[in-house]
């Protein structure tokens, strides 16, 4: 039987945020902090009132990259380790943490363990996910649970790569060597996209299996001489109705975001996993357009290349791909750079 909780601290209290109540010169600071890369030198949150703003603005828009990963994940019939805990690592806000256990439902895990090197993340990341999941228990990760050899069931790591330093990189180096299933979110920018491809190389190479969003368990072929100017990216669908909502336009004004814009990078590895079946191929990216055909990026267990897809050889595929309703994985055959027969998965 679960013990009972001890009673929260009184600067745990949760903070309420709305567009009317939203600080935005907050936000300013702490988009400054990003984009200048000074959030890499320590910790940003100077209240709970900062994680609250954030948590609001900046998290919802990493929660909807996590959503869309969590729905390929489904697509794959991929689910996590039965009475899992989930380890949400550089938690934040705790947002990615969070949108996993919603996900896969609260039920199906163990608990909830958020660690930062900042107190003040942890403290609010806690009460958020005690707050949403009241009958899941969620703690902070202990020194000895994070320095120990327990198995970490599921790791979570959501756009850390630009902050981590020495320190930081030996103990997540140290946490994956440990982990049966790992989950990882970054931005979908050039940079990090190809170190989170180097840092796949070592992963698989400790006994991990790429689950997605490699269609392969071969090298990546972004990173093969010759493509320096590639990248493994994807773009997220933000909710319907931001477009029309006067607190989402102003904040994209003020941020100098565009909405429609999500790209991410990400990375699923299980110890569990059985290698993808051969023959798959993912598109990379987004396909450009043209009048009677496409040119989409496209990853296999080969390499990647540039495809065309013509609208006389694959009409249901240029459609699919126009309307961004396209698989994520596809079979096909090819030549001369021009896709001609597609087989069902």
């Amino acid at each position: 039987m679960q013990s009972k909780r001890p009673p929260m601290p009184r600067r745990n209290r949760r903070v309420r945020v709305n567009w009317e109540s939203l600080d935005w010169k907050i936000l300013d600071r702490l988009r400054d902090n990003f984009l200048s890369g000074a959030a890499a030198d320590g910790p940003y949150w100077h209240t709970l009132t900062d994680l609250a703003c954030y948590d609001f603005t900046f998290g919802q828009r990493i929660g909807w990259k996590w959503d869309a990963v969590l729905r390929e994940l489904k697509l794959r019939d991929w689910t996590p380790p039965t009475g899992a805990t989930v380890l949400d690592w550089g938690c934040g806000s705790g947002i990615a943490g969070r949108r996993v256990v919603e996900f896969f439902g609260a039920a199906n895990f163990s608990r909830l363990l958020v660690h930062d090197r900042s107190a003040l993340a942890m403290d609010f990341a806690e009460h958020q996910g005690r707050t949403v999941f009241p009958q899941l228990a969620v703690e902070r990760a202990s020194h000895r649970f994070l320095q120990g050899n327990e198995q970490v069931d599921v790791l979570v790591a959501s756009h850390v790569l630009n902050e981590l330093h020495g320190p930081d990189l030996a103990g997540l180096l140290a946490l994956m060597a440990r982990a049966r299933t790992i989950l990882w979110v970054e931005p979908g920018n050039h940079e990090v996209s190809r170190v989170l491809g180097s840092w796949r190389k070592k992963l698989l190479s400790a006994g991990l299996q790429a689950v997605a969003p490699c269609p392969h368990q071969a090298a990546c072929g972004v990173l093969a001489a010759g493509h320096d100017r590639h990248w493994c990216h994807f773009f997220a669908t933000p909710p319907a109705g931001i477009y029309a909502d006067s607190g989402w336009v102003k904040f994209g004004q003020r941020a100098g975001i565009d909405l429609r814009s999500l790209p991410y990078s990400f990375l699923v590895l299980d110890r569990r996993e059985p290698a993808a079946p051969a023959g798959l191929s993912r598109i990379i990216g987004e396909p450009r357009f043209y009048k009677g055909y496409a040119k989409i990026f496209s990853c296999d267990a080969g390499g990647v290349q540039e495809l065309m897809v013509q609208k006389r050889d694959a009409p249901a595929l240029l459609k699919a791909l126009k309307y961004a309703v396209a698989p994520t994985l596809h079979r096909w055959t090819h030549a001369g750079g021009r896709i001609t027969k597609i087989e069902p998965l």
